[in-house]
């Protein structure tokens, strides 16, 4: 069976027996056609499926990893190209070994952390005479002060928002319940907002906490943008940041605080504390950074 007309029955199959969505099998198809345009470029072309070797895929991946492509985009790859090897061992066209890949370590990113004086410059950034600016100030604080999901943030209801508590329920992933503290400092400004701004704006009776001036729930769109339009305004580079860089700053800060890896894990919702332990790397980064600045100045 020639190779072209291989991907296409992979291609049927991945749309029809596991009912893939177009863009998911385009993605598939896409690193299908960079693997064989490899071979091609070093004239050893797979016309058909009686050339693929098992070690095919390991030659690819010195390939993709020489060219400075990062790990986890060429693992990504080699386990599309390895589910069509998977595909054609089980359909009877294939009839080598299935390959054996010794992958790569992973890099390990460490998310991107401000400063608490780069959090606060921040947090002040929202212009408080106008009423957006309120209700930004609000999310801003909010966010930072209680480690929230944007999408946590922007589908809070009202009524999960307890101010003489000062205690939000959230429903994170997997609609699981977690109640957190929102801090003085957000909760002084949820108030505020609440009580002078939210009610200006057209749906005030909607069941979501933070509107638009139509009455809208906020979109993650528009709060991604303005967080990027605060940052620039207060000299911190946009590219570098995003709404979930609250998150990590709120993870981070707690743990440099004294804050307990258990705690902050339930803060946060997250089910594996594995993923927690992450901002420990983060802090540790951050204080041995200090220490060498220190150290140079000597």
């Amino acid at each position: 069976m020639e190779i072209i007309d291989a991907i296409d029955l992979y291609r049927q199959y991945l749309l029809v027996e596991k009912g893939l969505s177009t863009n998911t099998v385009a993605s598939y198809e896409d690193d299908l056609n960079s693997f064989f345009a490899f071979y091609k470029s070093i004239e050893n072309e797979k016309k058909n499926v009686d050339d693929l070797l098992s070690s095919d895929l390991q030659s690819y991946l010195n390939h993709e990893l020489s060219e400075g492509r990062h790990a986890s985009t060429a693992l990504r790859r080699l386990s599309s190209i390895r589910g069509f090897y998977a595909f054609l061992s089980k359909e009877g066209y294939y009839h080598g070994e299935m390959p054996d890949i010794d992958p790569p370590k992973m890099e390990q990113r460490l998310p991107n952390c401000l400063s608490v004086e780069e959090v606060d410059l921040l947090l002040d950034a929202p212009n408080m005479e106008s009423p957006s600016g309120i209700r930004d100030k609000a999310m801003l604080e909010l966010m930072y002060a209680s480690g929230l999901r944007v999408s946590e943030l922007v589908s809070l209801e009202k009524k999960n928002v307890n101010l003489q508590k000062g205690i939000v329920t959230i429903f994170g992933k997997g609609a699981k319940e977690r109640k957190v503290p929102m801090g003085d400092f957000a909760l002084e400004y949820v108030v505020k907002y609440i009580n002078e701004v939210r009610d200006q704006f057209h749906g005030s009776k909607s069941k979501y906490l933070f509107l638009n001036r139509s009455g809208k729930p906020i979109s993650r769109i528009y709060f991604f943008k303005q967080v990027k339009k605060y940052a620039e305004q207060v000299g911190i580079d946009p590219t570098t940041i995003s709404p979930h860089t609250l998150r990590h700053c709120f993870a981070t800060h707690m743990l440099e605080g004294g804050a307990q890896l258990r705690m902050v894990q339930e803060m946060l919702g997250h089910t594996n504390i594995a993923t927690t332990q992450i901002y420990t790397h983060i802090s540790t980064k951050r204080i041995m950074s200090a220490y060498d600045l220190f150290i140079n100045k000597k």
